[in-house]
């Protein structure tokens, strides 16, 4: 996400300076600061700056990141046809509305039609799509579609349990509240007994021996 240097002139400065595009972001979360009342110049603040451009450049890298490439790198030929299950796949996002943090899990799974994918990779597109401003709903069905038009599956289904924190932290302030999203797809929409078996799995508790 680090882009060219941009010539930009301060105005403090009648030569002008090349800036980068790191400190376009640290003046920017500077000027921030300065809008809230607080003096950036303070000790606590001093770095804030650089640690809020780096962390929302972590918390947003998904954009620079594609989810097939992924998917492409650890595909197997199988004759299994049965449901493959990751659950319990911990998240964390940014709501696109207000920035604030979505914490949750995600459950996915697929019918595999000839390839699987590496198990590890199910996680990682789930961190693509959870590395971007978001809305859960959207999430939900990007990670299922990713997962169809790449491992073509007889089915795929995915669900998100998630905690939004701009209900909790503000607005409404409901902090009991989950909300919960499904993307079905293939054998998973059509087949009931197919469902059935997805949600009864993610549904039963997960056994404490490991």
């Amino acid at each position: 996400m680090v882009g060219k240097p941009t010539l930009r002139v301060d105005p403090n400065d009648s030569i002008g300076h090349t800036m980068t595009k790191n400190e376009e972001f640290e003046q920017a979360i500077t000027k921030v600061l300065e809008l809230l009342g607080e003096d950036p110049k303070r000790e606590g603040l001093l770095k804030t700056p650089s640690r809020v451009a780096k962390a929302l450049k972590f918390l947003t890298e998904g954009y620079d990141q594609d989810p097939q490439e992924i998917l492409n790198q650890a595909l197997f030929t199988t004759s299994n046809d049965e449901m493959v299950l990751v659950r319990d796949i911990e998240f964390y996002s940014m709501c696109e509305h207000h920035m604030l943090p979505i914490i949750g899990r995600a459950h996915i799974a697929y019918i595999p039609d000839g390839k699987v994918v590496g198990l590890s990779k199910i996680p990682r597109i789930v961190n693509v799509y959870a590395r971007r401003l978001q809305i859960q709903e959207q999430m939900t069905e990007q990670i299922a579609d990713a997962i169809l038009s790449t491992i073509k599956p007889k089915g795929v289904a995915v669900v998100l349990h998630a905690r939004h924190m701009c209900m909790e932290m503000r607005g409404v302030q409901k902090i009991n509240s989950t909300t919960v999203s499904s993307a079905l797809r293939g054998l998973f929409k059509s087949d009931e007994r197919t469902r059935s078996e997805f949600y009864n799995l993610i549904n039963t508790p997960t056994p404490s021996n490991f």
